[in-house]
């Protein structure tokens, strides 16, 4: 993370001090990457960076370029600094609640007994423990669903779920079909894989399965990685008709499916892709946002031949769960600590909803009222890259669209809210600053 920020840094130095000029071209990111010896990946990261910063802009076709100052409407300035206020980062998305550490921490405490620590810090395999496996199953069932324990695999988080089950079922040069909006890390873990993304269209019900169709006719994928209960970013949930729907198709196409779960739990309990395709579908969940980010565990549901294979790619990659982080989470489900926190956090999701739709009331914002982010269709002339950076100005982060496009040159003039992590008074204060600015531009408002 710190590496390609000290990066950054040394770019924006150059323009600051002239080395590099107004209007003048950056590299291409693959050859920027060559010659700094830094993966392509991080290179993107690098020139997101930039962006965010306000310093560069992308133009599809043509490359990235040293932002000028061109004068806006009225010659004022296309970004203007705000106000000094503590800054606001709506791009982090970890939720947690007021007495949410005195919550978590009676239950540790018996693992601090030296026999009982003595356990729990040995290694954990891939099929952590029968307490750990049952309490994952208890955790992770809905009315129509309840995993097998022995069908249950562990990693340290979610992320690193999704790396194992792609690595377990792509070949490098592989294709697996998306959303056309997706997961940003997913877009990471597959150029570190080989893997190609595919992306698929989708509606106001979910993901077309005729896309899907057309894409395997085209070149058969090798997987589908999808996010059927509030999808990041735009939080949508898929339809149970369009579910059955899909679950038809990929039975028919023998296709698997890696099935992103890691937000459902904002929501009253819906069976998962799993129910109606469970030889084909690989369910990643995890406790990084029902619980907390810095002691977790990724789980894995897959389907019954394919444990093996799995636990074999979550040994090669180093994506085991810590033992400490299961014997956590076991003694968290069991005293129905993470239920409580469950309860809690849908209650300061939908808290924060209102907020989003009283300080941005008539913008285009989309988004489900129990989700912790939303997605802003920006008005125009604003584009992504020029909002994020007149937000940075006001120390406001937001996460541009084009991170989520998986499409080239798919740059949508939109960017996700993350509204987890802010306090809500400056939830509050930053999304009605964001209305202003984005108000003064479009000028069809005169905003709050």
């Amino acid at each position: 993370m710190s590496d390609y920020r000290r990066i950054a840094d040394r770019i924006a130095d150059d323009i600051a001090t002239g080395r590099l000029r107004p209007g003048q071209r950056l590299p291409p990111q693959r050859a920027f990457a060559r010659r700094r010896g830094i993966a392509p990946s991080t290179a993107g990261r690098v020139y997101g960076e930039l962006v965010r910063r306000g310093l560069v802009v992308g133009e599809v076709g043509r490359g990235t370029f040293v932002r000028a100052a061109p004068a806006g409407p009225a010659g004022q300035a296309l970004i203007e600094p705000g106000p000094a206020a503590a800054p606001v980062n709506l791009e982090l998305n970890y939720p947690v609640t007021p007495g949410q550490p005195e919550l978590l921490a009676p239950v540790l405490a018996p693992l601090l007994r030296p026999d009982v620590l003595a356990e729990a810090l040995l290694p954990a395999a891939a099929t952590g423990t029968e307490a750990a496996r049952e309490a994952a199953a208890t955790l992770l069932t809905t009315p129509g669903w309840r995993p097998a324990p022995e069908r249950l695999l562990f990693t340290g988080n979610a992320r690193q779920a999704i790396a194992a089950v792609l690595a377990s079922l792509v070949r490098p040069g592989g294709r697996v079909g998306v959303e056309q909006l997706t997961y940003p890390l997913v877009k990471e873990i597959a150029a570190r894989l080989g893997i190609t993304l595919v992306p698929l269209a989708g509606d106001a019900s979910g993901l077309l399965p005729p896309a899907v169709a057309a894409a395997h006719r085209s070149a058969p994928l090798s997987a589908l990685y999808v996010q059927p209960t509030l999808h990041n970013p735009t939080s949508l949930t898929t339809s149970r008709p369009r579910l059955l729907q899909l679950a038809q198709l990929v039975h028919d196409l023998n296709l698997p499916v890696v099935e992103d779960r890691i937000w459902s739990f904002l929501r009253e309990p819906g069976d998962p892709l799993a129910v109606h395709a469970p030889a084909l579908t690989h369910v990643v969940d995890g406790l990084s946002k029902r619980v907390a980010p810095g002691l977790t565990a990724g789980f894995l549901v897959v389907p019954p031949h394919r444990v093996d294979a799995v636990a074999r790619a979550v040994r090669s990659g180093g994506w085991s769960a810590g033992r400490f982080a299961l014997e956590a989470a076991v003694r968290w489900a069991g005293e129905g600590t993470v239920a409580r926190l469950v309860a809690a956090k849908r209650a300061d999701a939908a808290r924060r909803q209102r907020i989003l739709a009283e300080e941005l009331a008539g913008f285009a914002v989309r988004s489900d009222p129990g989700a912790y982010f939303a997605w802003w269709e920006l008005p125009a002339p604003w584009r992504a890259d020029t909002f994020t950076a007149a937000a940075a100005a006001h120390g406001i982060a937001v996460t541009p669209g084009p991170a989520f496009a998986v499409a080239p040159g798919h740059t949508p003039d939109a960017v996700r809210l993350g509204l987890a992590s802010a306090p809500e008074p400056d939830l509050r204060r930053a999304l009605r600053t964001l209305a202003h600015v984005a108000a003064r531009r479009a000028g069809d408002r005169t905003g709050p």
